[in-house]
């Protein structure tokens, strides 16, 4: 139990600090510190920690010597070059998968991980489980990587990964309740299968050009919120909840 209080209060802390980086309440150069935010948000020293640590994963934050972290700068046009290469390096990487095939174990674990993000889906935006979403296809990216058995294809990824919104797990827009958020979620997840089923036939061509072409609804869903959100020349104005970040 306590485990799970910890995660809830960790989740809770990256969602808050989240929202004030995409918003603006944190502009770019803002260093934090797990002091200063501890008392801010009146929480203990350890998911502020955690907390920081998984933004600087998600490309949001850079650690700064001395400690702490700031938070980074960057445009539109920044965010958009890293989901493309995102998409560049995850359709090289399906396309060696389907190649070179995969080992039955990491195959089986792939589509554990797709039935598990189908148990996400309700009827509609009020009955889909965003959060679990979330987790389970920032999983089910991994997986994918380590598919195709290249060292190097997977450090690269785990590099673009540190790009600003490049991640899987970051989040662009949108509001759960949103029909089109869901709509594209939808689409996202069909994608997810035709790409599994592109590896299993060893069709490289066809999974290459899915895993890019997956990785442009996070590019789409990120223009439309710049262009709804009317952000300011560094940020979002909408809350880091979805994007199918592919």
């Amino acid at each position: 139990m306590a485990r799970t209080r910890g995660g809830n209060h960790t989740k809770r802390t990256t969602d808050e600090l989240r929202k004030r980086i995409v918003n603006g309440e944190l502009p770019g150069g803002t260093r934090l510190t797990e002091l200063g935010l501890a008392e801010d948000l009146a929480i203990s020293r350890t998911p502020i920690r955690e907390a920081m640590s998984r933004l600087a994963e998600e490309g949001l934050l850079e650690r700064v010597r001395g400690g702490g972290f700031v938070v980074r700068t960057f445009t539109l046009e920044d965010m958009i070059d890293a989901i493309e290469l995102r998409g560049v390096l995850e359709g090289t990487a399906a396309r060696i998968a389907a190649e070179r095939g995969v080992a039955p174990a990491n195959l089986a674990e792939i589509k554990r991980l797709l039935e598990r993000l189908e148990g996400c889906f309700g009827g509609d935006a009020a009955t889909m489980n965003f959060d679990a979403y979330s987790e389970l296809n920032a999983r089910f990216h991994d997986q994918l990587a380590e598919s195709c058995a290249s060292q190097v294809i997977q450090h690269e990824l785990r590099r673009v990964a540190l790009l600003p919104f490049a991640s899987p797990s970051a989040f662009v827009m949108a509001r759960p309740d949103d029909a089109a958020s869901y709509r594209s979620l939808v689409v996202a997840q069909t994608q997810h299968h035709a790409l599994v089923a592109a590896i299993e036939r060893r069709e490289g061509a066809r999974a290459e050009a899915i895993a890019r072409e997956h990785a442009r609804i996070a590019r789409s869903n990120l223009e439309a919120a710049f262009e709804t959100g009317q952000p300011g020349p560094d940020t979002l104005s909408h809350l880091a909840r979805y994007a199918e970040h592919g």
